[in-house]
């Protein structure tokens, strides 16, 4: 095993493996490394780690130091002679009147390489624009013709889905992609529908082509000849994802239905003739194709034994509401006590399931009429309760709420019912808001009311 980290020289860039010789990296650290054209500067994208040697192409190059405020302000400087040399290059292309388009330009941190990324739909004569490259910047320049994938995934954008481009945001390398994904998929053949920005297939054909090469190996496929629960028929329709088709029957041509794999039989595979001889088998054995599902009888019990379960093992794990915070517990405010209200509700919703558990033991499961019987299932009625049990706490607080009011109006009231007496004591002030304080008028301890008028 090796220690290695993970670095990065461009955010649109490959990961490479480097030898951090007992350095201590961390994902987002200057580092400056040893490459073949000389030190670099990158990024660290994950930190130490170890790898098996058998996994690692050919022996590390280390890293040589960390970053420091002077290489920083190094990698600054080559940036803007980027950003020169790419409006320079551009110049030139137009004196030499060249078929190619400048993409990108890289310039080497030691400053002794710019390196120039272009697109050509053929072959480009670039001796001339080197030597006129390398008389105004007096280093070695080095031209490269990449595809127009590689441009999309250097320039980056936006693409149909509205999310960024794959290739500039995760995609490291680019996969083959083909039509026959596309046809796979049952998707639309329009090159417009299927293409990205960079005018080639999407790279996110790709992503499910698997999924769907192992769902066909069990669908059936277009116009085969299947038997169905309802009679023979041919498939016009395939559904890959659900696992459905439509079958146009042959006793109702004009009616389509939709069956699931499970219920069907091929017995001719694709187009072609139908089998010499063949006899529909009668109604009782195509019927026993249909997909048994379970009833609502049985569902229901299903969903109130795993709901009595799962009641029971929270109990189990967090004990009753009255083992956990009693009612009468110390130190708790009387007024405004919502906890105690909230305990009461879950106390009465439990007694109710209880209740309703023991309804369904004794429940009938039939009607008089033969008919079967379709109770609600468990859960809405738990959520009808649990409703009607927040109404009326919300009822309560409101009532409470109100009393409140009423009897801080009475208290702060400085002129009370004729026919209630005055409990203001001869000379002591009376407290709150006065009669008279309206908006714009705060009453200071002591004030006069404003003359009227």
């Amino acid at each position: 095993m090796a220690e290695i980290i993970s670095v990065r020289f461009r955010s649109e860039g490959k990961q490479y493996y480097f030898d951090p010789q007992g350095m201590v990296c961390r994902p987002g650290d200057g580092l400056i490394v040893e490459t073949a054209s000389g030190l670099e500067y990158a990024q660290c994208v994950r930190g130490n780690f170890t790898l098996a040697e058998a996994e690692l192409a050919a022996p590390l190059r280390p890293v040589v130091r960390a970053a420091t405020e002077e290489d920083l302000a190094v990698v600054e400087k080559n940036r803007e002679k980027e950003v020169y040399a790419f409006r320079v290059c551009q110049e030139k292309i137009l004196e030499h009147k060249l078929d190619m388009k400048l993409v990108s330009v890289e310039c080497s941190f030691e400053g002794t390489k710019i390196l120039f990324f272009f697109t050509s739909d053929g072959r480009v004569d670039f001796r001339g624009l080197v030597k006129s490259l390398a008389a105004v910047f007096h280093t070695r320049i080095e031209l490269r013709q990449i595809g127009i994938r590689d441009e999309a995934k250097m320039l980056g954008g936006l693409g149909i889905c509205g999310r960024p481009f794959c290739c500039n945001s995760f995609l490291r390398e680019f996969q083959p992609v083909s039509i026959k994904m596309a046809k796979t998929q049952n998707l639309s053949l329009n090159p417009t529908k299927i293409s990205g920005t960079c005018g080639r297939l999407m790279c996110c054909l790709k992503y499910e082509q698997e999924a769907y090469e192992d769902l066909m190996k069990d669908a059936p496929r277009m116009d085969s000849f299947v038997e169905t629960p309802d009679g023979a028929g041919t498939i016009i329709s395939v559904n890959t994802l659900r696992e459905k088709v439509r079958v146009r029957l042959d006793d109702a041509p004009d009616t389509l239905k939709t069956y699931h794999n499970s219920e069907i039989r091929v017995v001719r595979s694709g187009k072609g003739k139908r089998p010499e001889g063949y006899v529909q088998p009668p109604k009782e054995e195509l019927a026993k194709l249909r997909k048994v599902t379970e009833s609502p009888e049985d569902q229901y019990r299903r969903e109130q034994a795993a709901l009595a379960a799962a009641l029971d093992e929270f109990l189990a794990e967090h004990g009753t509401p009255t083992q956990a915070q009693p009612d009468h517990a110390p130190n708790r405010r009387r007024r405004g006590d919502r906890g105690r209200n909230a305990e009461r509700a879950e106390r009465a919703l439990e007694a109710e399931v209880e209740r309703e558990k023991e309804k369904a033991r004794h429940r009938p499961r039939h009607h008089r009429s033969g008919k079967s019987q379709q109770p609600l299932p468990l859960e809405t009625e738990l959520q009808g309760l649990a409703a009607e049990a927040e109404e009326a706490l919300y009822q309560e607080e409101a009532v409470r709420r109100r009393h409140r009011n009423s009897r801080s109006r009475n208290r702060s009231n400085p002129h009370p019912h004729p026919e209630k007496p005055n409990r203001t004591k001869p000379g002591e002030e009376r407290k709150g808001r006065s009669h008279w304080h309206k908006k714009g008028h705060r009453k200071s301890g002591g004030g006069t009311p404003p003359a009227e008028g």
